[in-house]
């Protein structure tokens, strides 16, 4: 186990089998692992899916791995980093009908998976993952808590997120210092109109730049008047923290800051 990929492999078996029943994975499917470890979770889901492709970065577990997946035709194992993957070349080797991301994610890149997952355009229609529980805590976070973000807007634009059941940290070798979760998330059929998609991201960033000032504050940059005039139809006004908006307040401000440039 090397601390530099984050490795921490699971011990209880029933985990990985609540997770596949939570995925309900559906027949002629494609489920991407990212990080097997020792493989345990990909078995389970080798019983469920038509294919399972790994990516893993720690070529020494190629061995352990071989060994461990004997007797399995439907498992391939990419040793390379996903991150630096062109993913979508890659899938063009299969034939499926429904692809999945599932995995136990290294807590230290978690968010780079997901979002290149979305920026990459992998057509998954659903990913079930552990995550650290803090992180999963601002994945499913609602407008006005405290782990609300800009990077809860930005996923929850893509996809409907739920936390599914909690992981002790007692279920690791090594334990680790934090307990985990596993979350899903399921893409969503029809997104929000946006006319600009990297406007709009930027100005979620812009708005959460200071967490704790007033929106007037973070976007004084941009057109305050035309924003004031968004608010006042949810009944809101520039006093307000990105904090406290839903998803579409974001979606109706950059659409109309875009109609007027």
């Amino acid at each position: 186990m090397k601390k530099k990929f984050g490795q921490n492999f699971l011990k209880d078996d029933s985990i990985p089998r609540k997770i596949v029943e939570r995925a309900a994975i559906l027949e002629d499917s494609l489920v991407i692992e990212v990080g097997p470890g020792a493989g345990v979770l990909t078995k389970v889901l080798a019983e469920k899916a038509k294919q399972v492709l790994c990516y893993e970065i720690d070529i020494e577990l190629e061995d352990v791995l071989a060994h461990q997946f004997i007797g399995y035709d439907n498992i391939s194992i990419i040793y390379d980093d996903f991150l630096k993957r062109d993913v979508q070349a890659d899938l063009k080797r299969y034939s499926y009908s429904h692809l999945y991301l599932i995995a136990n994610l290294p807590y230290y890149i978690t968010t780079p998976i997901i979002t290149k997952v979305i920026e990459d355009a992998v057509p998954v229609e659903k990913m079930v993952v552990m995550v650290q529980k803090e992180v999963a805590y601002r994945f499913s976070a609602k407008p006005k808590s405290k782990d609300y973000s800009s990077l809860t807007v930005f996923l929850n634009y893509y996809f409907d997120i739920q936390n599914e059941f909690e992981v002790s940290r007692n279920c690791f070798i090594p334990k680790p210092n934090v307990d985990s979760m596993i979350v899903s998330f399921r893409k969503k059929q029809e997104l929000l109109p946006v006319s600009h998609l990297s406007f709009f991201f930027q100005l979620v960033r812009d708005s959460f730049r200071f967490k704790r000032k007033m929106l007037r504050n973070n976007l004084k940059n941009y057109n305050l008047t035309v924003i004031a005039q968004v608010l006042e139809k949810y009944h809101l006004n520039l006093s307000v923290r990105a904090e406290e908006l839903p998803l579409e307040v974001f979606v109706a401000m950059s659409n109309c800051l875009s109609s007027k440039n």
